[in-house]
């Protein structure tokens, strides 16, 4: 991790994510700008809550941490988003080891200033039940929809949800990052790839995606994931 001293950087980003809609003044001049590499761990399972985080920039992977070592992936986040809610509020060790995808920034506020400063401020509090309840309703939906249905219809639905107004679609994440977020592995979803092709559904090449037919594409998209990559 590196602390970068950058105050029109990090002002830059308060704006873009209106982040004064979360904390006041007050708290914000505690604010640190973080910037972590590639494969770069951010937080660690069973480590203390140093800082509140915000994702301001970048791609990082959430993966829960069992007793026996073994790890289970849970979701990306490529947007705004925060981390720690769970841990700062329950004031428990981090559950899941959060590692950065590609180059990101976060903005940073000591976890013990928030405590002493702003535990009780109501808009903060609304912040943290609006972010607990949002990411309990996405793993829900998305880890139920991994198990019920088959990949198929789950590599379908994901498509569908990054259709735009254009007969093609860019994929901004690797294969290997779309198996783990569907639940299965890079040869099972290659193999469903050309499942679609050979049905007409779609035309790959590497990772633009042609839609053929957006009906039949829609007809085996049973649900939609939420918050996806």
């Amino acid at each position: 991790m590196r602390r970068i001293s950058d105050n029109n950087l990090l002002n830059h980003y308060i704006v873009k994510h209106n982040i004064e809609s979360i904390f006041d003044k007050d708290i914000l001049k505690y604010a640190q700008l973080h910037f972590y590499q590639k494969e770069e761990f951010v937080l660690e399972a069973e480590s203390d809550l140093e800082y509140y985080y915000l994702l301001v920039d970048g791609k990082i992977k959430i993966s829960y941490l069992f007793e026996n070592g073994k790890s289970m992936f849970l979701k990306f986040y490529q947007e705004f988003n925060t981390l720690g809610d769970l841990e700062f509020l329950k004031n428990i060790p981090i559950r899941c080891n959060v590692e950065a995808i590609k180059d990101t920034y976060l903005i940073a506020i000591p976890s013990d200033i928030l405590r002493k400063k702003y535990l009780d401020n109501i808009k903060f509090l609304h912040h943290l039940i609006d972010s607990l309840s949002e990411k309990l309703y996405a793993t829900i939906n998305n880890s139920s929809y991994n198990f019920v249905y088959p990949l198929i219809n789950r590599l379908s639905s994901y498509l569908v949800e990054h259709i735009t107004d254009k007969n093609y679609i860019i994929l901004n994440s690797s294969f290997e990052e779309i198996a783990q977020f569907l639940g299965t592995t890079y040869r099972h979803l290659n193999r469903t790839f050309k499942e679609l092709e050979s049905e007409s559904i779609i035309k790959s090449e590497n990772k633009t995606i042609y839609i053929l037919d957006e009906n039949r594409l829609r007809q085996l998209s049973k649900n939609l994931y939420i918050k996806s990559l």
